[in-house]
């Protein structure tokens, strides 16, 4: 007799489980409370998605800092090589960028979500769409059904939630997961948000808002030490509050410990350059601008609206003339320049962040089936797991890992 398989959250994770587990007789219902599926895929990297990064299973788990040993299982059962090999064969080709990122060809997130529903849909999954799944109903410590908000009973021999966090609720991730797994007896840790664009004290990025920079290196110091938790080469953005951009999103994610005031931000403007090489090239700048004021000097080596900041900071008056600075000030000015400071003050609110941090607790949910110790025929799968990994497509890898597992494992589950 074939089973029915509830599948409750039709973004990555619930859409590969649904896929596979349908692979074998199931009938397989999707439960989404989105008018479409996959709205939160939709809009990442930029509208482009990032659908993995082309790296190894034993790479995506370094890059996991929340529970990545967890995923040992998941991640090599549905490989990087599998989530490509996947898209291309649903028609999508796939080309690799800086720090292996994978995205469509078409860089139109359109496509892999295209290709999911389509997958899904062909392999004769139903999928009920502006359904919320409210409670599900447990017997003699097995999952027998899910209830919809509506009052409607849908049987389940088998369920998978993956219904995302808590970051970005306008796609639906409104941490529905989290109160059926707490229903359900499950332990949820602490939600944070990871990813995230960071408040900073001062009004230096105030006065900077809008000012993007490229080819910068950006670093994260935990209280007084010597070396960066986090420092990369990239691109950053200065808003109102504070900092954003792929940078920023990045170093979020290893500011694990601790209160955020314990970090300290370092931003080198010019990361190619060091303090000596940089000084020659003040000492020709300023050669060739030695009748003008220090303030109309530095317009090839600086942004025009960074130029009154770090005039500022530099502490050199604006109105002193370059062949009058002296050798100190200028070797001070190399300094700021490779070492601008910003002290952060708060993590943006959740539904700013890309992912969540929390979520299930890991030792409560078996990691080679993705499938719940606690409740029998109950699975798990994606963002509503406590894990979480750094930006450049591993978020997703582990949504399709899981979301693979969950599903072939449901498909095939023992008795509890």
């Amino acid at each position: 007799m074939s089973k029915n398989i509830v599948v409750i959250g039709a973004g990555a994770a619930g859409m590969m489980a649904s896929y596979y587990a349908a692979r074998g007789n199931a009938r397989v219902c999707v439960i989404e409370k989105n008018k479409k599926p996959c709205r939160k895929v939709m809009i990442t990297g930029k509208g482009r998605c990032n659908v993995t990064n082309n790296s190894t299973p034993d790479n995506v788990i370094s890059k996991t800092p929340t529970n990545g040993r967890f995923l040992y299982s998941a991640i090599n059962f549905f490989t990087p090589d599998d989530t490509m090999s996947f898209f291309e064969s649903h028609a999508v080709p796939l080309k690799t960028e800086r720090g292996n990122r994978v995205f469509p060809c078409s860089d139109r997130a359109s496509d892999i979500v295209d290709a999911l529903v389509r997958a899904v849909s062909d392999s004769g999954c139903k999928i009920l769409t502006q359904s919320r799944a409210e409670k599900l109903i447990i017997d003699e410590n097995k999952v027998i059904a899910v209830r919809l908000d509506n009052g409607k009973i849908i049987p389940a021999d088998s369920v998978i939630i993956a219904c995302g966090g808590a970051s970005y609720p306008l796609t639906g991730s409104t941490g529905d997961g989290y109160a059926l797994a707490q229903g359900a007896g499950h332990t949820v840790t602490d939600i944070k948000p990871s990813l995230v664009p960071m408040e900073c004290r001062g009004d230096i990025c105030k006065r900077l808002q809008g000012l993007s920079l490229k080819n910068i290196n950006f670093s994260v110091y935990y209280k007084n030490g010597k070396k960066p938790v986090f420092s990369e080469l990239g691109e950053m953005l200065f808003t109102h509050f504070g900092v954003s951009g792929p940078l920023v999103l990045s170093a979020s994610a290893h500011m694990k410990k601790g209160e955020i005031s314990d970090y300290r931000f370092v931003i080198d403007l010019k990361p190619a350059l060091d303090i000596d090489a940089l000084d020659k090239r003040l000492v020709r700048d300023f050669e060739e601008f030695r009748n003008k004021d220090f303030v109309n000097s530095l317009c090839k080596l600086l942004p025009a609206k960074l130029i009154p900041v770090i005039v500022d900071l530099s502490r050199i008056n604006p109105h002193e003339k370059c062949n009058g600075i002296t050798k100190e000030s200028r070797r001070e000015l190399a300094g700021l320049l490779k070492a601008i400071e910003l002290e952060p003050s708060s993590f943006r609110p959740i539904d700013e962040a890309i992912v969540t941090s929390g979520g299930v607790k890991t030792s409560e949910i078996d990691p080679k089936t993705m499938g719940s110790r606690l409740v029998g025929g109950l699975y798990f799968a994606g963002e509503v797991i406590d894990v979480d990994a750094y930006t450049g497509g591993y978020n997703l890898q582990i949504a399709f890992s899981t979301g693979a597992l969950a599903g072939a494992s449901a498909l095939s589950r023992e008795e509890f």
